[in-house]
């Protein structure tokens, strides 16, 4: 068989994308953490709580509601996103006409194992209850001295599947001595969360 110039040439020219695609492998891509879902709110939970058993405001009853917002992507490793908070704000309303509030913060939620979880919140806590002297406060209600509060709170949680959980939680607020009076709220109860 005769090769001739022009079919040598061809045979060349078609040769050279097979032999470029063979040289040049595809880029690698730089890692990238994993895309989070483009969501302000991270979790909504519901409860209630048995307020103050050892103070005057005794055997009344709160329902609870708290919205908890995405914690600020900075980018960290597992290990420090752990001391990064999430925006939280709530409210509890006592439904035997006693002290009600709402609060506003930052919680923090520490895994244990897949499934079981701590959490603390620490922020403010405006209420309607009474605040001044004791004398003048009804014997129903506690004496807050003023308000705002500190209000601070844990819970132990349980992971019943990637959206609900359940917790036991304690609470309270009080003013750390900076007003008159300072007998504060410390509240008893549970909650079921919904993460989206």
């Amino acid at each position: 068989m005769r090769v001739t110039f022009p079919s040598l040439a061809a045979a060349l020219l078609m040769s050279v994308p097979a032999a470029q695609a063979a040289d040049y492998a595809a880029p690698v891509p730089a890692y990238r953490p994993p895309v989070q879902p483009l969501s302000i709110v991270s979790e909504f939970r519901i409860g209630g709580s048995a307020q103050d058993p050892g103070s005057n405001e005794k055997n009344t009853a709160n329902v609870n509601g708290e919205l908890l917002f995405a914690k600020p992507n900075l980018g960290l490793d597992r290990f420090w996103s752990y001391f990064v908070p999430r925006p939280t704000l709530g409210g509890s309303y006592n439904v035997d006409g006693r002290t009600s509030y709402a609060y506003l913060g930052a919680t923090w939620t520490f895994d244990i194992t897949d499934r079981i979880f701590l959490e603390g919140f620490f922020g403010a806590g405006f209420h309607n209850g009474f605040t001044g002297p004791k004398l003048y406060v009804p014997k129903t209600f506690n004496s807050l001295g003023c308000s705002p509060l500190f209000r601070e709170g844990a819970s132990l949680g349980f992971r019943l599947n990637e959206h609900w959980s359940v917790m036991a939680t304690i609470e309270h607020m009080s003013n750390a001595g900076l007003c008159v009076e300072n007998r504060g709220l410390t509240n008893f109860g549970g909650k079921v969360s919904y993460t989206f």
